[in-house]
């Protein structure tokens, strides 16, 4: 055995392979999975992982491929390609590898989409139906052959099944018949040497004439052929001959078949332990919660990385880097705290990365891929060789040196043990030092203080120690780089009671360099515990934190599409409000042009005044829709006294100012508002006393945004500047009707230049209302393109 293949031994990639071959189905992929070993090419190691990346992938979108029944056939179709006949169940096997070829072809599929590295295997694979079902509709069991095998084969078994029943009829008369009751032994009908017998009393043998075939083991009961049942029994051996060489023709002729289609056969076989092998790695991975490591040049990184022979779930993820920044590492720490699980982790990943196995260890994590991993682990010492412990080490040591190069990766556990201290951690030294000039990547386990000195102060060289709970005189198995390991021997010592007086002497008798050295790590020790604990602190904060802001996140969004909703709500309301104030302006207007007609005609002026005081109330229903809330509520006030002649009021349903022109006995109010007379109940008014009440009745029609329906002289333009569109158009309406009431042809409207868009908005107006004759925008001195000029009817 070669140094490598004991370095494996020793790093236990064989109880991994046996785990890998447990999780294949066909033997041949089994075979192959306990002959795997690293690969030491780069690009043949990153195939392996994709194909295990791959099958994996797949795993997860269809499950696992059935390769039930795949068996190894190549000896049985090279048995056949040289003419020899198969049997029953040689051919059966065939049959199942030529079904499992068929079955996992059809796997994938015939999607296009998410091509992969093993799709060429499975396009690869020839399965042969038809053999296949020709084989199995031949062969219904191992030791069966079916009647369909040949037309030959089923007559043949035709005619044996009539001459069974002739003999079973001959035979079934004798012992029905009294006549032979006292002879037979026992009325049944049994079979010896394939022929059909009853059994027959020994001294009554000659009442049943027939040929003895057997005697039963006391001599008293005789198998006796009747001579009615041989001609039939007779038949009966022939055809069984017939079918016997009927039976072998089919067989050699399927086997001819098989023999004919060899190259193919043996081709998916391959294929087939090929690809059980390659999910089987997939499963593996699976089972250890494994990843792929990415490839690097020479550093190895592992996240949380777990040991796979140990429980996945109990096993303590350790982190590190190595052959970076440094290429050493120095592991210290007490025994059982987990130094050599942790040189055995870092060993045995880089095998399973280079056999193209995911490696159970989180996302992130990389490896090399070295020429040679070498282990020295473990206490070989050998009394038939003369070998103590340190001379067993120190041979595995010297095989280790003889080989490595800068593509190695050594790992020494107990360097220099087994020998005086002194010399033990200088040897320690220097095999490290001279390891370094080749190049390789070292990783060691050590209880020597000169060693953690050494890793401290050399360039290059990193400490690393396995943490250990005084407290409950437990290790916690968790591996922290960076801080070299104390013994602990004084304090598990003390934990365990003894007596302080002596554990002051030992420090006593501690070198004064030395104590200091513990000293120094314990403050470091300290600082750590101190820094962790900070930084856990901070990572929950950072936990809140981030958790806070998703959920503000959330809530953000919930109110953006609430506001959204309701700002959608609003316009649709608007819009509605707006069209119905469009239609009654409209019927107002028809109303207006009617009115127009009947003053032409001087028609009685009290009917013209009622109908100027309905029209006027149907526009101010309308105007009330849009007015807001806080607009002035008249309503609920009262007056102070009755209404009299020369008055002034306001009309409540229209927010307008009027003169009380009468009153009427029944108290109907004629009034003047503007140049309309219009008649109004007295509770429909509300009395304005003084100049002080008119001045506070004007200024809370002013302050209101929508004001009502004017009739008073207004000005030849409108400046419409800085409102928004919607109220803009409103206002604009407005004026338009107050216009036309006061008889004006043109007017201007101001909406100044800016982006154009208030512009638009009030030109699409423009176009739809019917008071409009024409309009266009202003000239030079009339305001040019911020001002559109107005042309009524």
């Amino acid at each position: 055995m070669s140094f490598f293949e004991k370095s494996l031994n020793t790093l236990e990639l064989p109880r991994v392979l046996k785990m890998l071959s447990d999780e294949a189905v066909c033997e041949s992929a089994k075979a192959e999975a306990l002959e795997l070993r690293p690969s030491q090419e780069a690009a043949e190691v990153e195939r392996w992982i994709k194909e295990t990346s791959a099958a994996k992938k797949m795993m997860v979108v269809k499950g696992s491929p059935s390769f039930s029944g795949l068996k190894d056939v190549r000896s049985a179709l090279q048995r056949a390609d040289l003419g020899g006949s198969l049997n029953t169940v040689e051919l059966l096997d065939i049959a199942g590898v030529l079904r499992c070829a068929r079955l996992v072809k059809s796997y994938i599929g015939d999607d296009k989409l998410d091509r992969s590295c093993i799709d060429h295997l499975f396009s690869a694979l020839r399965a042969n139906k038809f053999l296949e079902e020709k084989i199995g509709t031949s062969i219904v069991g191992e030791d069966e052959i079916a009647d369909a095998a040949s037309p030959e084969l089923s007559n043949i078994r035709r005619k044996m099944r009539a001459a069974a029943a002739r003999a079973r009829e001959a035979l079934n008369k004798i012992i029905s018949s009294p006549a032979y009751a006292k002879a037979l032994q026992e009325p049944i009908i049994t079979m010896r040497s394939d022929r059909y017998v009853v059994p027959v009393k020994a001294g009554s043998k000659g009442a049943v004439p027939g040929l003895v075939h057997d005697i039963s083991a006391t001599g008293a009961t005789l198998f006796i052929e009747p001579m009615g049942a041989v001609k039939a029994n007779n038949e009966l051996r022939e055809l069984a001959a017939k079918e016997k060489l009927e039976i072998e023709r089919i067989l050699a002729e399927l086997s001819a078949e098989c023999a004919s289609h060899r190259e193919d056969i043996e081709e998916d076989f391959l294929l087939l332990t090929r690809l059980d092998f390659i999910f089987a790695k997939a499963k593996l991975s699976y089972k250890l919660n494994c990843m792929p490591a990415e490839l690097s040049d020479r550093a190895i990184v592992l996240r949380r990385a777990r040991h796979p022979l140990l429980d996945q779930a109990k096993a303590v993820p350790i982190d590190l880097e190595l052959g970076d920044s440094f290429d050493t590492l120095v592991i210290t720490g007490p025994n059982t705290g987990g130094k050599t699980v942790s040189l055995k982790t870092i060993g045995l990943l880089a095998v399973m990365n280079q056999c193209g196995l995911h490696v159970p260890a989180a996302d992130g994590s990389r490896l090399p891929v070295f020429s040679n991993i070498l282990a020295d682990i473990g206490d070989e010492q050998s009394i038939e060789q003369s070998l103590s412990t340190f001379s067993a080490h120190m041979t595995n040591i010297v095989n280790i040196l003889d080989k490595c190069d800068d593509r190695s990766l050594l790992l020494f556990d107990e360097l220099g043990a087994g020998t005086d201290p002194t010399e033990g951690a200088a040897l320690a030294i220097s095999i490290i030092e001279y390891a370094r000039k080749m190049g390789s990547v070292i990783a060691a386990t050590t209880h020597y203080a000169e060693l953690k000195v050494y890793a401290t102060n050399e360039k290059g060289v990193q400490n690393a120690s396995c943490e250990f709970d005084v407290e409950t005189l437990r290790p916690t198995y968790r591996l922290l780089v960076g801080i070299p390991g104390k013994s602990n021997a004084f304090a598990i010592s003390r934990r365990l009671g003894l007596g302080e007086h002596i554990i002051d002497d030992a420090k006593a008798r501690i070198g004064t360099e030395s104590a200091s050295f513990e000293a120094t790590i314990e403050k470091l020790e300290q600082t750590r515990l101190m820094l962790e604990r900070e930084r856990e602190e901070a990572a929950k904060a950072l936990r809140n934190a981030e958790e806070n802001q998703r959920r503000s996140a959330k809530l953000r969004a919930e109110l953006e599409v609430r506001l959204d909703k309701s700002d959608l709500k609003a316009k649709r309301e608007a819009q509605r409000i707006i069209e119905d104030a469009r239609r009654q302006a409209e019927e107002t207007f028809r109303e207006l042009d009617d009115m127009r007609r009947k003053a032409d005609k001087e028609e009685d002026a009290r009917a013209v005044n009622e109908a100027r005081s309905r029209m006027r109330r149907r526009l101010n229903q309308a105007e009330e829709e849009l007015r807001p809330d806080n607009s002035p509520k008249l309503t609920e006030e009262k007056s102070s006294r009755p209404v009299k002649a020369g008055d002034m009021v306001i009309i409540k349903s229209m927010n307008m100012e009027a003169e009380v022109i009468s009153v009427s006995k029944d108290r109907v109010l004629s009034l003047r508002a503007g140049i309309m007379n219009v008649n109004v109940k007295e509770d429909e008014v509300l009395l304005l006393e003084g100049s002080a009440a008119r001045k506070k009745k004007k200024q809370q029609q002013s302050s209101a945004p929508v004001t009502g329906l004017r009739t008073e002289q207004i000005a030849g333009e409108i400046d419409l500047r800085g409102m928004e569109s919607i109220e803009a158009v409103l206002t604009a309406e407005r004026y338009l009707d107050s216009a036309v009431m006061n008889k004006l042809k043109t007017v201007s409207i101001i909406h100044g230049k800016g982006t154009g868009a208030l512009r638009a908005a009030i030109h699409q107006m423009l176009k739809r209302n019917k008071l409009v004759k024409s309009f266009r925008l202003g000239r030079f001195g009339e305001g040019e393109s911020g001002v559109t000029i107005v042309e009524l009817k």
